[in-house]
C-alpha cells in the first residue's frame, strides 16, 4: 500500500501530470481490494494525490469512502489526514 500511496503522492506533489500512470495506481488499488491494509496516511495521500492533479477514478473514490465509512471510528486519522481526505472529495 505505502508504494502506491507514495508514487501518486510525489507525482501529485512534483505537479508531473502522467494519466497513465494514475488510472494504472488507481486500477490496481481498486483490484486488490485491501483498503484495509492502508494506514490513514496512505489512504490520505492518495485521495489527496488525485484531487490535486485532478485525475477522476469513481471506482477509486468510492472504494475509499466506503472503506472510511465503514471503520469504527477515525482514531487512526490525524487532523492533517482528515483534512486531505475531506479536501480530497
Amino acid at each position: 500500500p505505502q508504494n502506491l500511496a507514495n508514487t501518486a503522492w510525489a507525482f501529485a506533489k512534483a505537479e508531473v501530470p502522467h494519466p497513465a500512470l494514475f488510472e494504472k495506481v488507481a486500477d490496481r488499488i481498486v483490484a486488490l481490494d485491501h483498503l484495509r491494509t492502508f494506514k490513514s496516511q496512505e489512504i490520505s495521500n492518495v485521495a489527496w494525490a488525485y484531487a490535486k492533479m485532478e485525475v477522476t477514478h469513481p471506482p477509486l473514490f468510492e472504494g475509499l469512502a466506503d472503506h472510511i465509512a465503514a471503520l469504527d471510528h477515525l482514531d487512526a486519522f490525524n487532523s492533517q489526514t482528515v483534512a486531505n481526505t475531506v479536501w480530497a472529495f
